[in-house]
């Protein structure tokens, strides 16, 4: 992520005066990953999320194996921003589309034994 910074004295289309900070996404190394499986961990320095696919084909598997592929490793600061935006965005999705009913549990008992 790139960011630049207006100088003092930068105007608003209004004619005021601004300090804001302006940013830019800069996605020209940014590469796409489909993941139907996620998990979380997390310490006092870092928030670690893993991605990955579940490719279980049956249901009633005694063992499902997830195949990981990414893991983002966050500081707890940027965990929190993130969570408050994930939550923004899919309270506007439900708004938008409806409830996403994800089943009784909300995250299943075996994915929270860590």
């Amino acid at each position: 992520m790139t960011e630049e910074k207006k100088g003092r004295g930068a105007e608003k289309a209004s004619g005021q005066q601004t300090d804001q900070t302006k940013i830019v996404w800069d996605d020209s190394n940014m590469r796409s990953a489909y993941s139907n499986a996620t998990n979380v961990a997390g310490g006092r320095e870092e928030i670690v999320l893993l991605f990955g696919m579940n490719q279980a084909w049956h249901a009633g598997q005694k063992e499902v194996k997830i195949q990981l592929s990414d893991r983002i490793v966050l500081s707890p600061f940027a965990a929190k921003r993130l969570s408050i935006l994930l939550n923004k965005v899919l309270q506007d999705y439900e708004k938008r589309f409806g409830t996403l009913d994800i089943g009784g549990n909300q995250v299943p008992p075996q994915m929270l034994k860590q």
